[in-house]
């Protein structure tokens, strides 16, 4: 049984923490966000991920899992799970990260291990971390165990991918990769690989990466597909037949605090990154791309009102980071458009969230932000009687063409031309 600190009790530190907790692990959350603290010694969270409300529940109530707003002193492990958002020039901001290491400094103890989950640029570690641990004066690598070890979760999942996927452990030495692993060893059923903290770096920021380039193909054939009077939904059906091919699916941007900004990190350090550039120039300009979709259907956007379905960057998650319909959302508002929305998981981390038929109401357009499972049984008949417009936008393929057209409104569909 080891005792733990996780330092950031949010959408990754929160499930890391009930994890540990479950396994025996003592484990203090260290949280500046008095509410997520309090929240968390009720035994409650304030995020929506299945199953971890039970799991925490659970384990605060056996004293294994605890918050607090001060660092904790003298434990076996320090795990950092902080944001690392951008900043408006596209570089990382690692504010938080760096206030986090200064909080650990004279908290460790000899033996303890200092770990960075959270996603950050290449050499965080070494040009970040360790001038700032070297202050505690314990020797780096055989009194401070120092490494990188990113989550690969996905929302929604996030318990069973943290149990069942594979990890990499990036130590700056053999010693403090081995001390780490062995302590993610008692919750990782998965393969756990060692490698340098560096290449643990560059291995989750190409991980998103490689989505993000993905996406920006499939974006790029939507644009094309409208401008040349192409479906590109039967485009990619077609070509996936094939068996090394795998496009993936279009949408209205990337989201989420992952995919939509790790690559820039890789950017910010390297003049070589031209076609993750370039793919996130594209996937970014997929909000815009879509706003003119909206004013070409409805003859201009000054006074209409548009319903939104969904907000969150991905279907039946309450997370709103970084999401394209956020962004199209306020897009609209600058262009004169009033905009209703609905959104069963955003809750009250947006304004005005109506439910499906309300948001409907004087309509002119309805657009299909995020396919949540809710906007899979909508009855539109009931939709059209409230609408003052007869327009559908689908921007994800996920609502049914023909109850559309049969509710008498027309459809629409993102990536398919005329």
């Amino acid at each position: 049984m080891k005792t733990i600190c996780v330092i950031g009790i949010g959408y990754v530190g929160l499930p890391t923490a009930a994890m540990f907790a479950s396994k025996g692990h003592k484990v203090i959350g260290y949280d500046l966000n008095e509410k997520a603290v309090n929240a968390l010694n009720r035994g409650e969270i304030i995020i929506e991920e299945p199953g971890l409300g039970d799991l925490v529940k659970k384990v605060v109530s056996q004293g294994n899992l605890s918050a607090q707003t001060s660092c904790p002193k003298g434990l076996d492990a320090y795990i950092i799970a902080v944001p690392t958002p951008i900043n408006e020039d596209k570089t990382a901001d690692m504010r938080f990260v760096e206030s986090a290491v200064n909080a650990i400094v004279p908290c460790v103890r000899k033996g303890s291990a200092v770990i960075l989950e959270s996603t950050s640029p290449p050499r965080t570690v070494e040009d970040l971390m360790l001038p700032i641990l070297a202050k505690t004066g314990l020797k780096i690598g055989e009194e401070l165990y120092v490494a990188h070890s990113p989550e690969r979760i996905l929302p929604g999942k996030v318990l069973e991918e943290l149990r069942t996927n594979s990890r990499i452990v990036g130590g700056i030495n053999q010693k403090s990769s081995e001390v780490v692993k062995s302590l993610y060893e008692s919750i990782v059923e998965g393969e756990i690989f060692i490698t340098t903290s560096t290449t643990a770096e560059m291995c989750k920021l190409m991980e998103n990466t490689f989505r993000d380039v993905n996406i920006a193909l499939a974006n790029e054939l939507a644009k094309m597909s409208e401008e040349l009077g192409v479906n590109c939904w039967e485009v990619i059906k077609l070509a996936n037949q094939h068996p090394r091919v795998n496009i993936l699916s279009p949408g209205p941007g990337v989201g989420g605090h992952c995919i939509a900004l790790d690559p820039w990190f890789l950017v910010e350090k390297s003049a070589n990154a031209k076609l993750i550039k370039q793919s996130r120039i594209n996937n970014d300009s997929m909000p815009m791309f879509v706003l003119n979709k909206i004013e070409s259907i409805l003859n201009g956007l000054e006074g209409k009102t548009v319903t939104l379905l969904g907000v969150t960057y991905k279907p039946n998650i309450d997370d709103i980071r970084e999401s394209p319909v956020m962004h199209l959302w306020k897009m609209l508002e600058k262009e004169g458009a009033n905009v209703k929305v609905c959104d069963p998981h955003a809750g009250e981390k947006i304004n005005n969230n109506f439910d499906i038929y309300s948001a409907c109401e004087n309509s002119d357009i309805i657009v299909l932000g995020v396919n949540h499972d809710q906007f899979a049984d909508i009855d539109f008949s009931l939709a059209a009687e409230k609408m003052n417009g007869c327009s559908v936008l689908d921007t994800r393929n996920f609502l049914n063409e023909q109850e559309i057209e049969k509710a008498g409104l027309k459809y629409y569909l993102l990536g398919k031309g005329n």
